[in-house]
């Protein structure tokens, strides 16, 4: 019997969707039946004819139920996660760091959680590397979003009636998203120049056509991680770097930030003080917002003036240029779904030795099995479990609320008697609290 795998429609605020009509054509080419919910993709420009002509069957959220995999582009939130059996493979962003409690749950439910943002950066890996695919279209966003709100052309333009001079933009932050940025301000014909703290972003900013600007000591020489991650720089460094750039800053029409480090709140790169020093009408885009901000008075989802200058802190940047974000993060998810497939026999099947699968596999067989996270979920499940039987010490007490609570913390029954006199009422409250 063909594997089923089920497309969701995701939540509010989120237009991009986990298929395209190309890769559902691909995935029943390789044996599996594919179910779409109604709607799914109608954000992203794909309607649902567009995957039934691709070999899809519309359905709704309840086919969740009967899927073998799902993939998806947010984490599962706790309603969905109740509709999936336990067993199913869930693929998506997973946004894992400081939400063990989610990945407890995930655990619980049985499960088997992979988180797309883990995927290595290795050469097999390329395809899969959805933080790629999707900070490219960011960066490129970041500098739509900046000239829509900048009141001046980017191009220098000599006219008859006089000249308009180029905008400078400033990149902090050459990673994907940053060069992509780099790339685009070029194109629309901006001065750019940019910083990073990894001496190899050094020959990429210079390649793109724009200005390196970076304190360049020993400790700049080694600032970056095997896994080409910038590394947590000490205060004396960004103390230097500060100052360097709030020079600079000054002299900027746009600035650009992207600087975000694995498991961590965001940097703070631009204050008040530097954002205080631009020219009035100057704009400066925050990605990095949804973990803290890389500038000071940033607000997640809004534009707000902050000494003046516009700061743009839209939360889902990619998902602002949908359809391509979803065309390309679709096919990162194809690609690792690809190698779970069997050449020869077209079955699915997990292996959990496969370096992928170690990198980014959460939660397995009803526990959270990545190295990473393991010991924080555990910690998180331990105190859930000690608060919940520290807060019902009157299980003894015929009252309602004791009864409900001590039996899945602890597995442990109440006497025959009070438990025969409440069946009536355990059978039908907390299935309408459930539904709630």
């Amino acid at each position: 019997m063909a594997k089923v795998i089920f497309v969701p429609r995701e939540g509010a605020g989120e237009e991009r969707v986990a298929a395209s009509p190309e890769t559902v054509k691909r995935l029943t080419a390789m044996g599996f039946s594919i179910v779409v919910e109604t709607g799914a993709g109608t954000a992203s420009g794909i309607l649902d004819g567009d995957f039934e002509a691709a070999g899809a069957r519309i359905g709704s959220a309840s086919d969740a139920a009967g899927a073998d995999v799902i993939l998806k582009v947010n984490r599962p939130t706790s309603s969905e996660i109740s509709g999936y059996r336990s067993g199913a493979a869930v693929f998506a962003s997973m946004d894992p760091y400081g939400n063990e409690a989610a990945l407890a749950e995930m655990a619980r439910a049985g499960i088997t959680a992979f988180a797309m943002e883990l995927m290595p950066r290795i050469t097999r890996a390329q395809s899969m590397d959805v933080l790629s695919s999707q900070a490219n279209l960011a960066g490129y966003r970041a500098v739509i979003d900046a000239a829509h709100q900048y009141g001046r052309a980017l191009p220098m333009m000599m006219t008859a009636a006089g000249t308009v001079p180029a905008a400078k933009v400033f990149v902090m932050g050459a990673g994907v998203a940053g060069l992509q940025a780099i790339a685009t301000a070029r194109r629309l014909g901006a001065v750019v120049s940019a910083t990073d703290v990894r001496p190899a972003a050094k020959e990429q900013v210079a390649s793109l056509g724009a200005k390196f600007i970076a304190v360049e000591d020993e400790e700049f020489k080694a600032a970056e991680t095997a896994g080409g991650y910038a590394k947590q720089m000490s205060e004396a460094y960004q103390a230097k770097q500060a100052a360097l750039v709030a020079d600079h800053i000054a002299k900027q029409d746009i600035v650009i930030t992207t600087a975000l480090i694995p498991g961590r709140p965001a940097p703070r790169l631009v204050t008040r003080s530097m954002l205080a020093s631009m020219k009035a009408g100057s704009v400066a885009v925050d990605l990095a917002v949804e973990r803290g901000g890389n500038i000071e008075g940033s607000v997640k989802g809004s534009v707000a003036t902050v000494e003046g200058v516009k700061v743009i802190g839209y939360a889902n940047v990619a998902g602002r240029v949908a359809a391509s974000a979803s065309a390309l993060y679709a096919k990162n998810l194809f690609a690792f779904l690809e190698t779970m497939v069997s050449k020869e026999t077209k079955e699915f099947a997990v292996n959990p030795d496969d370096e992928l699968v170690k990198a980014t596999m959460l939660t397995h067989g009803g526990q959270v099995v990545h190295p990473n996270f393991a010991e924080a979920a555990a910690s998180f499940a331990a105190s859930a479990v000690s608060v919940a039987e520290t807060t019902t010490p009157a299980a003894a007490v015929p009252a309602r609320k004791p009864a409900r609570t001590a039996s899945p913390v602890s597995g442990e029954t109440s006497p025959d008697k009070p438990k025969r006199t409440r069946k009536k009422a355990e059978a039908a409250t907390p299935d309408k609290k459930e539904g709630l």
